[in-house]
C-alpha cells in the first residue's frame, strides 16, 4: 500500500503543481459566489493536502473543534511561489511519512473528531485513499475558478480546452 500511496502522491503532485502555478495573485479573497469558499483557501486546501497524508499517519486523530484548544488557522500566502512552496513542503511530509510506515499500521484506525466527539473512524488507508481523492476534488475546484478568472486551464488528466498537450 505504501508504495502505491507514494506513487499516487508524486503523480498528483505534479498535476497540483501545474494548476496552482496558474492561481492569480491577489485574488485571494475572490468567490464565485457567497456561498463559495475563497480563492485563496480553496488554493491552500489543495497545496497542503498532501501533509493530511502524514497526519493520518503519525496521529490518531484530528479535532477539528478541539475544546482544549485553538482550531486549526490555514497558512497564509501572496505570492504563487509561496503557493507553490506550501505545496512541495506538504509532498515531502506525506511521503515521508509513508516511507517510514508500514502496511500493518495502515490497516489500524484513524478517528476524525469533532468537540472531542467521532465523527468518522476509518483505517487508515481508508483515509488516506480519500484524502487523494479529496484533494482531486478541490483541484477540480479550483480549475473552475481558475476559468471564471479569465485564467488559462492547464490539462489535467487530459488536454484542457487551453492545453491540447499534455
Amino acid at each position: 500500500m505504501t508504495e502505491l500511496f507514494l506513487s499516487q502522491l508524486e503523480r498528483e503532485a505534479a498535476i497540483s503543481r501545474r494548476v496552482l502555478g496558474r492561481v492569480p495573485e491577489g485574488r485571494s479573497d475572490w468567490k464565485p459566489h457567497e456561498k463559495s469558499m475563497p480563492l485563496g483557501y480553496l488554493a491552500t486546501l489543495v497545496a497542503t493536502m498532501p501533509a493530511w497524508i502524514a497526519m493520518t499517519i503519525l496521529k490518531d486523530s484530528l479535532d477539528l473543534n478541539p475544546p482544549e484548544g485553538p482550531r486549526h488557522t490555514p497558512p497564509q500566502w501572496s505570492t504563487t511561489a509561496e503557493l507553490l512552496a506550501m505545496l512541495d513542503d506538504s509532498v515531502a511530509q506525506g511521503k515521508d511519512a509513508l516511507a517510514k510506515t508500514t502496511d500493518d499500521h495502515l490497516l489500524t484506525p484513524w478517528r476524525l473528531l469533532y468537540s472531542g466527539q467521532t465523527v468518522m473512524e476509518h483505517p487508515r488507508h481508508i483515509v488516506i485513499a480519500d484524502t487523494l481523492n479529496h484533494q482531486a476534488h478541490h483541484r477540480g475546484q479550483l480549475t473552475v475558478y481558475l476559468r471564471l478568472n479569465e485564467v488559462p486551464v492547464p490539462s489535467i488528466y487530459g488536454p484542457s480546452a487551453d492545453e491540447r498537450q499534455f
